[in-house]
């Protein structure tokens, strides 16, 4: 098979891991603490957001990270 299409298929298969492994962790996360990540998104919580956003910010440091090293 062809190197440069195994790196793209190792890039689309890390990245699915990586956004598997990042919504386990959310909902296990929810499951840990005593609220729910949802309804506190809803009512506007700012500190729950910007949780999420961190989270959201993880996956795409991820996501480069094994799609760069992937098509190295």
């Amino acid at each position: 098979m062809d190197p440069l299409l195994l790196n793209f298929l190792y890039a689309i298969i890390g990245g699915m891991l990586t956004l598997g492994f990042m919504w386990t962790g959310c909902k296990l996360f929810n499951h840990t603490v005593s609220f729910s990540i949802g309804k506190e998104l809803k009512n506007g919580n700012t500190a729950v957001g910007m949780m999420v956003m961190g989270m959201f910010i993880g996956i795409g440091i991820a996501m480069g990270l094994v799609i760069g090293l992937g098509l190295n």
